[in-house]
C-alpha cells in the first residue's frame, strides 16, 4: 500500500503549488529554465512541503544563481508560502455565547435549516429548503471559526477563477468578490438579510456572527489577493512598463524614470553585445573550400579526411560618435553615450566626441571614468550651450578626419539646428566620402525638419542614413542595424 500510495504524490495535483510558485519566481525576475524546473520538481519530490526551511534552501539552490536572484526568489518564497491569513488571535465579536454551541455543532452539520430552524422551507441555509449547498458550509465555517476549512476554501476557490492571472491593481476589488462567490457568500448575505427580518435574539444573535464573519473574511481574501498581485503581477507591470519607457520620448521622461531607463539601456546593451560580440568568425558548413582541404589531406594522398570549410570574418565595426550637448537635446546625448559604452564587447575603437559651439574628444573620459559622472563631468564642460554646427564640423575636420577610413561608421546626433550659422555642409559631403557610412541621429520629428534654424535638408543627401531617433527603442534599432552590417 505505502508503494502503491508514493507515486500518487508526484502527480499533477503534488506539483502544481510548485508550478504555480516558479510562474511567480520567473514573473519577479527569476530566471528559471526548464532544466531547472525539472530539477525543483525532484528536490519537492524527496524533501517535500512540510519543511519550509528546507524546501527554500533546495530550492534557491537549484533554481537562484546569483545573490540578486537568491534575494528575488526568498521574498517571492516567504510571500507565496506565507499561511497567516487566518492565523489572527480571536477577536472578542468572534466569542460565541454559551447557549450557541448545539445551534453551531448543527451548523457544521450544515442541517439547522433542515431542523426546523426560524429558516426552515425558506431557502435560507437548509438544504431541504432549497439553499445552496456551498452557501450552507460557509455558514457553518463562519460560525464555528474553522479558519483551517476557510482558508482550504479560500485557496481553492482563487485557483478555479485563475487568481494567478491578476495583472493589475484595479483588479483587486474584482478578484476578491470572485473568490467570495465562489465560496458561497451571496446564500450567506440573503441568509443575514432574512435573519434581520425575522428579528428575535436567536435569529439576531445569528445574524451578527455571521455578518462579522464574512466581513473578516472579505478582509483576509483581499489580503490573500494583494499577495498574489505581488507576487504574479510584478513581472508583467514591469514589462509593461519597459515597453512604454523604450517608446517614450527621451526629451519627456520623468526625473524618476531615468534609473530606471539606466538599467534598460545596459540590458538592452549586454543583449546585443552577448549577440554579436562572441562568435567574430561565422562557419557557413555549406561551402567547403576545397583548396585549403586538399592542401590539408596532402599526407593521405588527399583523400579528403579532413574537411576545411569558409569562414567569415565579422569584423567589429569602428564607430565615432559626434554628439550634440546643446540643451535640446542633452537628455539624448546621454542615452546615446551609455549605449555605446555598454557595448565594449561589441564594439572596439570607439571615439566620442562632444560639441555645443566648438567640438572636443570626450573618449579618455568616459573610459577612466564611470558613466554617470563621466557623463555630468562633459555636460558641465561643454554642454547646453548654443549650437554651431559650423565650427564643429571643421573642428572635427582639421583635428580627426585622417582618423576616419572606409571602416569607420560615423554617428552624428543632433538637431542639425546652428542658429543661422554657416552649415558647412561641404565637411559632411567629404566626411561622407571617406567614412564607410554616415549615420545622422536626429531627435527631432520629421515635420520640424527644414523649420526655422534647422538645416536638415541641407545635411540629409550627404548621409547614408538620416532618421528620427528619440527613443529608447530607435537607439536599440540602430545600433542593432550597425552590428548586423559590420563585415
Amino acid at each position: 500500500m505505502n508503494e502503491a500510495a508514493a507515486p500518487a504524490q508526484t502527480g499533477p495535483s503534488f506539483s502544481e503549488p510548485l508550478r504555480r510558485f516558479l510562474t511567480a519566481a520567473r514573473s519577479a525576475g527569476v530566471r528559471i529554465s526548464s532544466a531547472e524546473s525539472i530539477d525543483a520538481m525532484r528536490a519537492v519530490d524527496v524533501i517535500g512541503f512540510s519543511d519550509r526551511t528546507a524546501l527554500r534552501d533546495s530550492l534557491s539552490l537549484v533554481v537562484a544563481k546569483s545573490l540578486e536572484e537568491k534575494q528575488i526568489f526568498d521574498d517571492c518564497f516567504d510571500l507565496y508560502f506565507q499561511r497567516s491569513d487566518f492565523d489572527r488571535p480571536k477577536e472578542p465579536g468572534w466569542r460565541q455565547p454559551p447557549d450557541a454551541d448545539d445551534g453551531d455543532e448543527n451548523d457544521q452539520n450544515g442541517a439547522e435549516g433542515q431542523s426546523g430552524g426560524p429558516n426552515a422551507g425558506n431557502g435560507i441555509g437548509g438544504g431541504k429548503g432549497g439553499g445552496n449547498v456551498a452557501g450552507d458550509k460557509l455558514a457553518a465555517m463562519l460560525l464555528a471559526d474553522d479558519r483551517a476549512a476557510l482558508a482550504q476554501a479560500m485557496e481553492t476557490a482563487a485557483e478555479q477563477i485563475g487568481l494567478n492571472k491578476i495583472s493589475f491593481f484595479t483588479q483587486t476589488n474584482l478578484y476578491t468578490r470572485r473568490i467570495l462567490e465562489r465560496m458561497g457568500v451571496r446564500p450567506v448575505e440573503r441568509e443575514i438579510e432574512a435573519l434581520r427580518k425575522d428579528g428575535g435574539n436567536p435569529a439576531t444573535s445569528r445574524a451578527d456572527r455571521l455578518e462579522a464573519g464574512r466581513e473578516r473574511l472579505r478582509d483576509q481574501v483581499r489580503d490573500f489577493v494583494e499577495r498574489h498581485l505581488a507576487l504574479f503581477a510584478k513581472g508583467e507591470n514591469e514589462k509593461y512598463r519597459e515597453e512604454f519607457l523604450k517608446q517614450a520620448r527621451l526629451s519627456n521622461m520623468d526625473r524618476r524614470d531615468l534609473d530606471r531607463m539606466r538599467v534598460i539601456v545596459r540590458d538592452i546593451a549586454k543583449k546585443l553585445a552577448e549577440k554579436y560580440g562572441r562568435n567574430r568568425k561565422k562557419k557557413n558548413r555549406g561551402q567547403l573550400d576545397t583548396r585549403k582541404t586538399i592542401r590539408r589531406n596532402m599526407a593521405w594522398d588527399s583523400i579528403p579526411f579532413i574537411t576545411v570549410w569558409k569562414q567569415k570574418k565579422i569584423d567589429k565595426p569602428k564607430v565615432m560618435v559626434l554628439c550634440d550637448v546643446s540643451g535640446s537635446v542633452a537628455a539624448m546625448s546621454q542615452f546615446l553615450l551609455m549605449f555605446l559604452y555598454s557595448m565594449n564587447e561589441a564594439l572596439s575603437n570607439i571615439r566620442s566626441f562632444a560639441f555645443a559651439g566648438n567640438l572636443i574628444e570626450i573618449s579618455d573620459i568616459l573610459e577612466h571614468e564611470q558613466i554617470e559622472p563621466a557623463i555630468a563631468k562633459i555636460l558641465q564642460q561643454i554642454g547646453f550651450g548654443s549650437s554651431n554646427y559650423g565650427n564643429a564640423l571643421l573642428d572635427f575636420e582639421e583635428a580627426y578626419f585622417p582618423a576616419v577610413d572606409s571602416k569607420t561608421t560615423v554617428i552624428i546626433l543632433g538637431d542639425g539646428r546652428g542658429n543661422y550659422n554657416d552649415p558647412r555642409t561641404d565637411i559632411v559631403m567629404r566626411l561622407s566620402e571617406r567614412a564607410k557610412r554616415l549615420i545622422w541621429l536626429n531627435p527631432e520629428y520629421r515635420s520640424s525638419w527644414g523649420t526655422g534654424d534647422s538645416d536638415m535638408p541641407r545635411y540629409s543627401p550627404y548621409c547614408h542614413v538620416a532618421t528620427v531617433c528619440n527613443t529608447v527603442r530607435h537607439l536599440e534599432n540602430v545600433v542593432t542595424d550597425l552590428l548586423k552590417g559590420s563585415r
